[in-house]
């Protein structure tokens, strides 16, 4: 139906800088919004940003200011630009996408398979 696939995350020191991908693919028609998340060992999975069809962007107070998102859609791909990276975003982190099949009908999510981010101190 729908195939997220991300890319880019690795081991980097606090301060530095790495760069997400995520590439879509399928039924990727009527996408109401994409975002990242991520999930520390012990930790539930959180919301990091998201950005809807229209351009709307929303980031967790956590990495405001440090991290952005965008898109390329024309490339079907979602971006994760995190700058000044802190040892407490060391995560497993997940692209997701929401869309609906039919206009009015609930919104599904899917996901990726996640990349490793690891900040080391």
């Amino acid at each position: 139906q729908v195939q997220l696939v991300e890319s880019g995350g690795g081991l980097v020191q606090t301060g530095g800088s790495l760069r997400l991908s995520c590439v879509a693919s399928g039924s990727i028609s009527s996408i109401n919004a994409m975002g990242w998340y991520r999930q520390a060992p012990g930790k539930q999975r959180e919301l990091v940003a998201f950005i809807t069809s229209g351009g709307t962007t929303n980031y967790a107070d956590s990495i405001k200011d440090r991290f952005a998102i965008s898109r390329d859609n024309a490339k079907n791909t979602l971006y994760l630009q995190m700058n000044s990276l802190k040892p407490e975003d060391t995560a497993v982190y997940y692209c997701n996408l929401k869309k609906r099949w039919l206009r009015d009908s609930p919104l599904i999510d899917y996901w990726g398979q996640g990349t490793q981010v690891t900040v080391s101190s």
